[in-house]
């Protein structure tokens, strides 16, 4: 069964549990979704299901992506995304909605992290930076020496250095379905997810449960 939906992020809020304990949950608005393209061993080697989500005007897509939604009398789509699947119980033009999750499942969300510019290294990894006293004068927030020993006289690729923060792809695992609302499409996790309001968001079945 395709356990998989395209999204966005809406924000933050809170519900109360069976105990009355607040539970922090993100609001995300899944789907419609609809069946793109279906793949099969035959035709791509490999068993996978296209989604496509959030219609818009044509005229934002290329004559290539136009053709290829037409073909099942599709509406215009921004965002297309695969999913691998096991077995294939959809086929092209149906429509995927927020009911394939339930409440009590767990779920992996992949998301484009909140970009946060050019950083050092205190914020971007969390260095002590120099000392504080004996003349330090301009090296507080500074990394420090970065070289080895002569014997090795350079520096090892993927050193932690200052460099662009953020705007990365981001997996949160294992989050547990709170919410699922068929009427308004919404879809509640307990805890946070990666990106900013209105962000793409990628739902799939937990790998590690």
């Amino acid at each position: 069964m395709l356990k998989g939906l395209i999204g966005k992020k809406i924000g933050m809020t809170q519900i109360f549990d069976d105990d009355g304990a607040a539970v922090p949950i993100t609001l995300i608005e899944a789907g419609p979704c609809y069946v793109t393209q279906v793949r099969t061993v035959d035709n791509g080697g490999y068993l996978a299901v296209q989604l496509g989500f959030a219609e818009t005007k044509p005229k934002r897509l290329t004559g290539g992506q136009l053709g290829h939604l037409k073909r099942n009398d599709m509406p215009p789509l921004r965002f297309l995304r695969e999913f691998r699947v096991k077995d294939l119980e959809v086929s092209e033009g149906d429509q995927v909605a927020v009911d394939v999750f339930k409440v009590g499942e767990f779920v992996d969300i992949v998301g484009t992290s909140k970009g946060k510019g050019f950083a050092g290294v205190v914020k971007r990894y969390g260095f002590s930076g120099g000392p504080k006293t004996h003349g330090q004068s301009d090296r507080q927030r500074a990394p420090g020496s970065i070289g080895a020993t002569s014997g090795t006289a350079r520096v090892f690729p993927g050193k932690r250095m200052p460099g662009h923060m953020g705007n990365q792809r981001v997996t949160a695992p294992n989050l547990k379905v709170m919410l699922v609302d068929t009427e308004r499409n919404l879809i509640g996790v307990r805890g946070s997810v990666p990106g900013a309001k209105d962000g793409l968001l990628v739902i799939k079945e937990a790998r590690k449960q």
